[in-house]
């Protein structure tokens, strides 16, 4: 990597995000990014896939291919984008189109795009001063009608004559490639293997004399006939032999007529099992009589008679081993065939094609379209000049800056999409390979991860979505949720995940009491299940006692000072609260109502502050950079998420304020809310009786006691 020049461009910079980051506020500031020290870059690499953004534009941008966007390559592209359009200004302003005079014809490569571009335009018939994307999006339709398109692949529109666009035809019918134009045409290496092909094609045929065809037009099909029936023959003359030399094995060898008479129904629906048996039945002086073979081989045996002509009634194996030995020059022929590819054509055809010899004519005309390649690049360069003048600026928003997260009107390119859950939404989804709680829990983020599927679309991913406000009670792994995606598309949403941090100093102030009031529901359901169980095993006993006729065991000890004792701990318990009580009227009463409120938010500030001071200090640190960390990305500056930009992020629900409400509802509604006040006020008053006990021994006098 070249070292930058020392910066001396006035860069502007201002705060995004809580951080301070530079400013890209007109086209010299683009011209210039090679110069901008790469410790000041919010991003250093990023993933072409999974973003919201152009795929088209991000390919052109990552130059090498590899799938990761790098600052070099977007320095590079910078500097080229500059340099082929007059006024970088207008880069800022994300157009889809350039006016021909918009590009910087006094560069080269300006110059050629603009040639390019009223190509584009005389090519598409259209009569007008710019070029847009819709111009560019499609190359079969920009190359249609043109004879000549650079990519070495010529077509029959490629022809001067009827009878060259005849022969380039034909041959794309053995072999092609498809043109730029849309239409299969072919190369030069498909010129050089038809006219091979011919060549070969050609000098077989030649080689094919008469005394190759033993049976002249019909050996084809005798061979084919022979062939049929070889084996089956060859097994014949082996079970002769066999007879010949030990004539105890006739019966072996000859038909099985057992298996014949097994065969149930009609014999003629039984020919393949009657195929199995002997092709006739054998002989000590190993003769095939062709007129009494097995019926199911007769029209075989029938056809090789009549196509080698065979005029005796029975043959013997040498005879048979001289018709096998007459197709062997055939044989020999056929191995050596060459030019198969154009045998359709026909040998008349092949031998006109060899005669006109057009393939110097062909490879010609494929090095003329091949000239056209510079040509047909400078257009295929000016989508690549119209994309990037329309998301140049907005990917640089997104990797320089990231203007585009902290922007309310905009999305971020990793901004996948929308979560609903549990009455919220959170525009903070990022998609990612999977959970990663040992990376994103130094984000000091509530992140769910969830898998989301999509069954209409056929489409699967995870993403990571990130909670600003609202309450954590309804969530856990295992909940359903819908998610969105940019374009609208919904998918069933799964949590599979939690990283679990402060969302908000709210949260986090109710969050002691709502520790207790689990620990104390907790403890309530565990002390009712254990009595459930006891009570439980203690019925079953007596049931199984009552089955086996014995008289069930009932307790008769009764031990009256244990039951003194305990109602002697109640009136105490019962005297403890109400000198408790009694203590706190009197103390109230001593002291006026702003010091006994003043008393009570103290108590709380005491009793929540920790939690507090704890999430005021994660959430002022929130960073997004380790998510995207998770998911390829290389973040160079942190990416804060505090709680004014986070309520932004995510939505909770609003309900509006009902002016006709069930009288019974609301009762219960105002009970339910009195007991909880009071539980409150009940473990402030507690806590601030344990502190006078505290404070009392050292001679501190609290004006509540």
């Amino acid at each position: 990597m070249k070292k930058p020049a020392s910066n001396t461009y006035p860069w502007k910079f201002a705060s995004v995000g809580g951080t301070v980051r530079v400013k890209i506020q007109n086209g010299e500031d683009i011209r210039h990014l090679g110069e901008l020290d790469r410790k000041l870059w919010t991003v250093l690499s990023c993933p072409t896939n999974g973003l919201e953004f152009d795929e088209t534009t991000l390919k052109l941008i990552d130059i090498d291919n590899d799938g990761r966007i790098r600052v070099d390559e977007v320095i590079k592209t910078a500097q080229w984008l500059t340099r082929v359009v007059k006024n970088a200004d207008d880069l800022l302003k994300g157009s889809d189109s350039l006016a021909l005079d918009d590009f910087n014809a006094d560069d080269p490569d300006g110059a050629r795009l603009q040639a390019s571009a009223r190509q584009i335009l005389k090519n598409l018939k259209l009569e007008k001063d710019s070029i847009g994307l819709e111009d560019t999006a499609d190359n079969v339709k920009i190359f249609a009608q043109t004879q000549f398109n650079g990519d070495g692949i010529i077509t029959p529109a490629s022809a001067s004559d009827e009878a060259t666009a005849k022969l380039i035809e034909t041959i794309a019918g053995i072999a092609s490639a498809m043109d730029r134009s849309g239409v299969p045409g072919i190369t030069a290496d498909h010129v050089e293997a038809f006219y091979t092909a011919c060549a070969d094609f050609d000098a077989w045929q030649t080689a094919g004399t008469k005394d190759v065809f033993p049976y002249g037009d019909k050996t084809a099909d005798a061979l084919a006939a022979v062939n049929a029936v070889k084996d089956k023959v060859a097994d014949y003359f082996m079970r002769c032999k066999l007879i010949g030399f030990d004539a105890a094995s006739a019966e072996a060898v000859d038909v099985n007529v057992a298996k014949i008479a097994a065969i149930e129904g009609s014999l003629a629906a039984a020919s393949a099992e009657i195929a199995l048996q002997p092709l006739a039945k054998p002989s000590a002086d190993g003769k095939l009589v062709l007129k009494a073979v097995n019926p199911a081989w007769k029209a075989a045996i029938n056809a090789v008679v009549a196509l080698v002509d065979i005029k005796k009634d029975a043959i013997d194996e040498a005879e048979w081993a001289a018709i096998l030995g007459s197709f062997a020059p055939y044989v020999a022929w056929m191995d050596a065939k060459k030019g198969a590819a154009v045998e359709g054509l026909g040998l008349d055809a092949v031998k006109a094609i060899l005669k006109e010899d057009k393939k110097a004519a062909l490879l010609e005309l494929v090095e003329k379209d091949k000239a056209e390649e510079a040509n047909a690049l400078s257009i295929e360069e000016v989508d690549k000049v119209l994309r990037l003048n329309k998301y140049f600026y907005r990917f640089l928003n997104n990797y320089v800056v990231l203007a585009d997260f902290y922007d309310p009107e905009r999305k971020a390119m990793f901004q996948a999409g929308r979560l609903y859950i549990d009455q919220r939404s959170t525009d903070l989804c990022v998609k990612v390979a999977g959970p990663a709680p040992e990376i994103s829990s130094l984000s000091g983020m509530y992140i769910l991860y969830c898998s989301c599927v999509s069954e209409k679309l056929g489409k699967s991913f995870n993403i990571a979505a990130v909670l600003t406000d609202g309450d954590v009670d309804g969530l856990r792994e295992g909940k359903n949720a819908v998610f969105y995606d940019r374009d609208g598309n919904d998918y069933t949403a799964k949590v599979i995940a939690i990283v679990d941090n402060p969302i908000s100093i709210r949260q986090a102030f109710w969050s002691p009491y709502k520790k207790v009031a689990r620990m104390i529901n907790d403890r309530i359901d565990k002390s009712a299940a254990e009595k459930n169980e006891k009570s439980m095993s203690g019925l079953t006993e007596i049931t199984n006692t009552a089955a086996e006729g014995k008289e069930p065991a009932i307790a008769t000890n009764f031990d009256i000072a244990k039951f003194a004792g305990i109602f002697a701990a109640i009136g105490m318990a019962v005297g403890f609260i109400g000198q408790f009580l009694v203590k706190l009227a009197e103390g109230i009463a001593a002291i006026k109502f702003w010091q006994l409120l003043l008393i009570i938010v103290g108590l709380m500030l005491l009793i929540s502050g920790p939690a507090m001071f704890i999430a005021w200090r994660k959430i002022r640190k929130r960073d997004l950079g380790p998510v995207l960390n998770a998911n390829g990305w290389a973040i160079n500056a942190a990416a804060l998420v505090r709680a004014k930009f986070g309520r932004t992020l995510t939505s909770l629900a609003k309900f509006p304020k009902l002016t006709a409400v069930d009288a019974v509802a609301r009762r219960k509604a105002n009970v339910r809310k009195f007991w909880a006040w009071f539980c409150v006020l009940v473990v402030v008053a507690c806590v601030a009786l344990w502190l006078c006990n505290v404070l009392a021994p050292i001679g501190i006098k609290s004006p509540l006691f």
